[in-house]
């Protein structure tokens, strides 16, 4: 089977209706019978405008379907040719063809005119020439297979002032720039077709937008009062209000030209952040305004005069020219500063012995304002400011014409000053003043004459005070600056400690050394200050040396050595003693008094006799002195010594006191009394430094008893012995 061609061609205009034939195809197949039939279909029949009938092979358009020259002038259908179908050689076959048909479109006179590279701009300057070409209108005809001839003309917007070329489109300048009275003129083009009949046909219409263009041949310029002007001056207080706008200033600037030629930005250059000139952007002609924007940086102590530009500059023009104006501000002062010190506190020292009226610390303050803003008054006030005055205007402090000042009394001195300016604004400042010590005051014994008992192998100590408030003026170095013989104390010079040196280590020792046999010694101390000049003071110290082997003698012993440094302790201690005793007595009385008062019986005087009791049997008065002496001995121990000058040794060695026998008759004539002479050991030098520990019952076994009552008891006992021998 075969077509009769591979590719047919046919020619259709625009205005074909939709469902016309267009071309047959025809496809010839040699074969008999249904394999001979031939069936037409389109191989896209999707994309494209034509359909074709099957078994006729007629080509048609589309219903529907339009052609468009200006759109597609040609188009490629592809048709394909089947057989009805066979067997060859034992198998179904189908056989086809295909062929291609090219339809040409011819174009007719359906499409209004074109204009080409829209929008239209056109600009006139000052100096564009009477009949100028300003600017060139291309259109053509839609119909582009067969295009007809155009026409241009103007149809409004021109005021004569335009004209343009029929057949060209050129549009020239008929009057001068000078005469123009408008700055843009919206003109209106229309272009006509004209037909092969030569009658207009299809037409169309396009705006045309001229600018008349100013040429930029005047720059910005700022204007004053009196005209043109490049400086302005004003005077004004510092710290305005914030937003303030200031008047004094009256400024004006202008550009000459036109249109976008005098269209300019306006800026402040210099001092950003303190002021803000409006309106930024200017057209032609405005009124300048400056604002503050910031007022705690107009301030007379940084800037006497502030001095910034104004510049003016075109926006849009390539010369970009531009104007400048200076502007100078005359700041006046204002009292907007409080004083101030150089230093919050001050610190100032004076020597205790200055005089009255001597100068301690200058103190200073700072007005940064002028004139009379500027001056400053001090004062003083304070709990601790009596002794001191302050100059108003120098600002120095000095102590009161009476003051007397003293390191160990009040070291330190703390107070205020006072920086007041004419309004009353104030600052304070805190002043310290230490008082210097001055070596003023002697070392000081407790006593000129000190006693002090020294155990062997313990140091007693002296003490020597300085009054002085600081150091060295009131440390002490301690020294024997006389001794018989030098070489038996040693002594630490800081602690005021004394020894006995490490060669006298026993009473012995010190006694084959002592001049007059016994243990008491005189020292001559010395305590010295070490400030400048040293002060020293000397001392007497009387030295009483025993050992431990006397201290452990009993608590009488002891209590004397301890107190003899000390006679009004022992003094208080006796005291405290008798005084509750007597208490005791006085309670024992009242009650016997109240209970006897008590009692409602009357009794008869009468005389009562009492038998003297038996005396006791001697074994048993024995036991009674054995068990009494055993009792005493815890409060005295009563030794031998050696026979003294200051002792009677009538009573035999080791005697007691003779047993009383039973009682005689009483004597006619009293007895004579024989008085027995006691030894009582004694002990040489003081106590210890150590307080002796006081018992709550000043009776109690053991307890210290009052060398009186010793020796009354000591009495009794002794005639109470000589009244049992008067009995045999």
């Amino acid at each position: 089977m075969s077509l009769n061609t591979s590719a047919l061609m046919t020619v259709l205009s625009l205005d074909i209706p939709a469902g016309s034939s267009i071309f047959k195809v025809h496809a010839v197949d040699k074969d008999t019978g249904s394999g001979g039939s031939v069936t037409y279909f389109l191989q896209n029949p999707h994309s494209t405008k034509f359909a074709m009938d099957r078994h006729s092979g007629v080509l048609r358009l589309q219903a529907g379907a339009t052609l468009d020259y200006e759109k597609s002038r040609t188009h490629f259908v592809t048709v394909v040719a089947k057989d009805g179908g066979g067997r060859l050689r034992g198998a179904d076959v189908v056989f086809s063809a295909t062929t291609t048909v090219t339809v040409n479109v011819e174009d007719i006179q359906d499409t209004a005119p074109v204009f080409v590279g829209t929008p239209y701009y056109g600009y006139v300057y000052e100096d564009t020439l009477l009949g100028s070409e300003v600017l060139t209108v291309v259109a053509m005809d839609g119909d582009r297979g067969k295009p007809n001839p155009i026409l241009y003309s103007l149809v409004n917007g021109s005021d004569g002032a335009f004209e343009i070329n029929e057949t060209s489109g050129v549009i020239s300048l008929t009057q001068s720039p000078a005469q123009l009275r408008r700055e843009v003129y919206a003109l209106h083009v229309q272009v006509t077709e004209v037909s092969s009949a030569g009658s207009p046909a299809a037409q169309a219409m396009v705006p045309v937008t001229i600018r008349i263009v100013d040429l930029n041949n005047h720059p910005p310029t700022f204007y004053g009062e009196s005209g043109p002007q490049n400086r302005f001056e004003l005077s004004m207080c510092e710290h305005p209000p914030q937003g303030e706008i200031l008047r004094g200033l009256k400024i004006t600037v202008n550009d000459s030209d036109q249109g976008a030629n005098a269209k300019f930005n306006l800026q402040l250059v210099g001092l950003s952040g303190i002021f803000r000139v409006v309106p930024q952007t200017i057209l032609n002609e405005a009124q300048v305004t400056i604002i503050v924007e910031n007022s705690a940086a107009i301030d007379f102590e940084k800037y006497k005069v502030l001095t910034f530009k104004l510049l003016a500059i075109e926006v849009n023009t390539p010369e970009k020219f531009s104007s400048t104006a200076d502007v100078v501000i005359q700041l006046l002062d204002t009292n907007d500063n409080v004083p101030k010190f150089t230093s919050p506190y001050y610190i100032a020292r004076i020597p205790e012995n200055a005089p009255g009226g001597s100068n301690v610390v200058a103190v200073t303050a700072v007005d940064p304002d002028t004139g009379p803003w500027g001056e400053v008054k001090y004062s003083i006030y304070g709990t601790e400011a009596d002794l001191f005055l302050i100059h108003p205007s120098t600002g120095l402090i000095y102590t009161q014409p009476w003051a007397s000042l003293d390191a160990e009394a009040t070291a330190r001195y703390n107070f205020y000053v006072k920086a007041e300016d004419m309004d009353g604004r104030y600052s304070l400042a805190e002043v310290f003043v230490t008082v210097l010590d001055v070596n003023d005051h002697y070392p000081q014994f407790g006593k000129s004459i000190q006693e002090k008992t020294m155990v062997l192998g313990t140091p007693v100590k002296i003490e020597a005070i300085d009054q002085d408030a600081e150091e060295p003026n009131n440390l002490v170095d301690y020294s024997i600056t006389h001794a018989e013989p030098a070489n038996v104390f040693d002594i630490n010079a800081h602690t005021g400690e004394i020894w006995l040196k490490n060669s006298i280590r026993s009473l012995d020792a010190l006694h084959n050394i002592t001049p007059s046999g016994d243990y008491t010694w005189s020292l001559e101390v010395q305590a010295t200050d070490r400030g400048s000049p040293s002060f020293s003071t000397t001392a007497l110290l009387k030295i009483d040396i025993t050992d431990t082997e006397t201290l452990s003698r009993g608590p009488m012993a002891a209590f004397l050595i301890h107190t003899k440094d000390n006679p009004m302790k022992a003094v208080g201690v006796l005291a405290g003693i008798m005084a509750i005793v007597v208490a005791i007595t006085v309670l024992i009385s009242t009650a016997t008094f109240w209970r006897n008062k008590k009692s409602n019986k009357v009794l008869p005087v009468r005389r009562v006799f009492r038998k003297r009791p038996a005396p006791a049997p001697r074994n048993i008065r024995i036991e009674w002195l054995k068990s009494r002496k055993s009792k005493a001995a815890t409060k005295f121990v009563l030794k031998d010594d050696p026979p003294n000058e200051n002792c009677n040794n009538n009573t035999p060695e080791g005697s007691l006191p003779p047993q009383a026998p039973a009682l005689p008759p009483p004597p006619r004539t009293a007895p004579t009394t024989v008085t027995a002479h006691w030894t009582v050991p004694t002990v040489s030098g003081s106590l210890d430094p150590q307080q002796p520990q006081q018992p709550s019952n000043p009776t109690a076994l053991g307890s210290p008893v009052q060398p009186t009552l010793v020796s009354e008891l000591k009495k009794r006992f002794e005639k109470k012995s000589a009244d049992n021998k008067a009995y045999f």
